[in-house]
């Protein structure tokens, strides 16, 4: 980048008090949350503008960086096709087209119908999300929900797949939906104004008034409803971030009444499926934090009628349960890695599906057919490109349904993963999962980048990312630090980083960053730190504890306002995750967020590069939180590194909609980083060309 930076936008400042628990608080940028002032729109677009100036002579690089990027992608493609009914269900991209377009067909050979395309629901919209996606029995009505806008505010609608006509029927703000056995009849529930889903209702097409069956008044509760499998039970489950209580009726009973299945309960969280008389639920009550599995039988599903069929382990996660008619599948996690524990149902006899990687991740593709012979999955590594399975379970055979195409002569040997652990200062072990070039040595003038997440519980992913090539390739390597907070080591990982032990989230982080400068994967110029959303609240707090940490840092739609937004309970999110962060109206929480919130501890002193991203539209980590705390941070920083702010204003929390959009979005992410690390496209590792430079 430049030597010497343009001069960056001023936010005026508007000094707004208030009182907690007895102490003065000054906001001088609170003004930055009317959204609809101009004065607002003004002052983000003029920080776009100032980050175009500052990148401008990035753009012919960063233009080859896209084409390199999209050099590596099948445009013309199409998902593993998956059975439910009398159809194979797939969608597929067309070069040149944004989105994705959903289709069936009676056999592999059949003609295809198409369901959706999104990309002719997407004209006229700078945005488009698909939400829910629920065929009925007989095949013929699709309910799907669809966002326009980026704040994940869902419209349903009903299309008839035979004619092609889409129904009159259409309800705003819905969240979840699922047809009972009854074609005509449907559930769904809609959201509050702070859009927690909290109502259940019954639609009957052509209906002009729905049938409200429940209410959901706690705030700290979320509402949802799904179909089983089997098809022969409907669920709505209330859920705050410590218990659980869910309601089920039979599909073929619409108009019956909803039953409890157990009562919620302090700290118990339950998760159920249904195979014959019995419902399974994955339960982690009486203190059991990492889950057990019972049967209740389906007549009589009370909490004394319950049979154990998996213990409890201190060191193993229950971490999700899919039920079929001849066999049950179990994810479990052990020290951060995913196994599948496959179970006989007539027997109980088990076995494990073994996976040789030191690091991974295991997803679950559609599984819609309760009578399937095998289990499907998604599985990939840093250097394995997502393989779609379909296990056999009677053979104990896997067959590979697809493979990722990555075009360009991909070689994975000229990569290495690895699984290594740093030490927290409390003694406890970090692991982290890297990836980095076979070629370059490990001597401590290495450039990588590290990730982290560390919140809800979450799992950070070790995934396969075409993407990451180019900084691969470029000698920068890539790390993922699973820190307390996630679930990456089970339940009681996630509890040793939230509430009162949050800090051990930003702890940890750091831990894993001085290993990666001590261990000589990386020097710590060179290093730079991500995270977005949650994960940016971890990045604004570890550059405040340590700002020197890494040369650089980039945080995405970052939750870096948390005493403010915790303290508005009128905001998305906000109540329900008291149970997450604490309650700043509690002095003892107020006090303890204090320590660690990025907004309230910015200081005079110097930082390192950084680059902030949001959308206008986002609804889950408002706009306002990045822009006031990059405003504040222009003013106290005492070093000359530039502090990029871009604002997506026509996207909403996961960045664009569009592909190609969002392939334009990292490479712009790309040259920051090479910027950043020096790694510019002279010091690129000779394994392969550009894209740009392919025929």
């Amino acid at each position: 980048m430049r030597e010497a930076l343009p001069t960056p936008p001023v936010a005026k400042r508007v000094p707004k008090t208030d009182v907690v628990h007895g102490e003065k608080r000054q906001d001088d940028y609170f003004w930055l949350r009317q959204k609809d002032h101009p004065d607002v729109l003004a002052h983000l677009r003029a920080e776009n503008a100032y980050t175009d100036q500052v990148i401008k002579e990035t753009e012919g690089f960063r233009e080859a960086l896209y084409r390199e990027l999209l050099g590596r992608i099948k445009e013309d493609d199409q998902t593993a096709p998956y059975r439910r009914g009398d159809w194979l269900y797939y969608s597929r991209t067309e070069k040149g087209k944004q989105y994705a377009i959903h289709c069936r067909k009676r056999t592999p050979d059949g003609a295809e119908i198409v369901t959706l395309d999104l990309n002719v629901l997407a004209e006229g919209h700078p945005f488009i999300d698909l939400g829910a996606y629920a065929v009925s029995d007989d095949g013929r009505l699709l309910a799907y929900t669809i966002d326009v806008s980026g704040f994940r505010e869902y419209t349903l609608f009903v299309k008839d797949l035979e004619t092609g006509a889409v129904l009159p029927d259409r309800v705003e703000k819905v969240s979840a939906v699922a047809w009972s056995s009854d074609p005509e009849v449907l559930f769904y529930v809609t959201e509050d104004h702070a859009k927690r889903a909290h109502r259940l209702w019954r639609h009957r097409l052509g209906a002009t008034a729905d049938d409200l069956l429940y209410d959901e008044t706690n705030e700290l509760f979320r509402l949802h409803v799904w179909r089983s499998r089997s098809r022969a039970f409907l669920f709505a489950g209330s859920y705050s971030f410590t218990s659980t209580e869910t309601r089920f009726l039979p599909a073929m009973q619409p108009h019956g009444v909803w039953q409890v299945l157990h009562p919620r309960e302090k700290d118990h969280e339950y998760h159920v499926d249904h195979a014959g008389d019995l419902f399974y639920v994955r339960t982690n009550g009486d203190g059991l934090r990492n889950y057990r599995l019972v049967t209740a039988p389906v007549t009589d599903p009370g909490k004394e009628r319950w049979t154990e069929i998996l213990p409890h382990r201190d060191d193993v996660m229950l971490e999700d349960l899919d039920v079929f008619a001849e066999f049950f599948v179990v994810h479990e996690r052990e020290d951060g890695l995913t196994r599948l524990r496959v179970t006989n149902r007539a027997d109980g006899a088990w076995h494990h599906i073994a996976f040789p990687e030191p690091a991974y991740d295991i997803g679950e593709e559609p599984n819609a057919e309760f009578a399937a012979p095998a289990y499907r999955f998604r599985y990939q590594s840093m250097i394995t490109p997502a393989t779609v399975y379909d296990y056999d379970v009677r053979a104990r055979r896997l067959v590979v349904l697809k493979q990722q195409e990555v075009l360009g002569g991909y070689d994975p040997t000229r990569y290495r993963a690895e699984r290594v652990h740093a030490l927290a200062p409390d003694g406890t072990r970090i692991p982290i999962s890297l990836v980095r070039p076979v070629a370059v040595p490990r001597d401590g003038t290495g450039a990588m980048v590290l990730a982290g997440y560390g919140a809800y519980g979450f799992p950070y992913p070790v995934m396969f990312s075409s993407h990451r090539l180019s900084l691969l390739e470029r000698g920068i390597g890539v790390a993922i630090a699973h820190i307390r907070g996630g679930g990456d080591l089970g339940k009681r990982w996630h509890d040793a980083g939230k509430m009162m032990a949050k800090r051990n989230t930003f702890a940890d982080f750091i831990a894993a960053a001085d290993f990666l400068v001590a261990e000589r994967y990386a020097a710590r110029e060179r290093l730079v730190i991500e995270g977005g959303s949650a994960g940016g609240l971890l990045i604004g707090a570890v550059l405040n504890l340590r700002p020197d940490v890494a040369g650089a840092a980039i945080l995405r739609v970052p939750f870096v306002d948390v005493i403010n937004t915790m303290l508005d309970e009128s905001l998305p999110l906000t109540v329900g995750e008291f149970e997450e962060w604490g309650n700043p109206k509690v002095p003892e929480q107020y006090a303890y967020m204090k320590t660690y919130c990025p907004y309230t501890n910015l200081a005079a002193r110097p930082y390192p590069a950084i680059l902030v991203r949001t959308s206008f539209n986002d609804s889950q980590v408002m706009y306002w939180e990045p822009a006031k705390w990059v405003a504040k941070l222009r003013t106290l920083k005492t070093d000359d590194r530039p502090l990029l702010f871009k604002i997506d204003l026509d996207a909403g929390h996961g960045g664009p909609s569009g592909r190609y959009d969002l392939l334009r979005e990292i490479a712009f992410d790309y040259a920051f980083i090479l910027n950043a690390t020096r790694g510019v496209q002279e010091t690129r590792t000779p394994q392969a060309p550009l894209a740009s430079e392919r025929t």
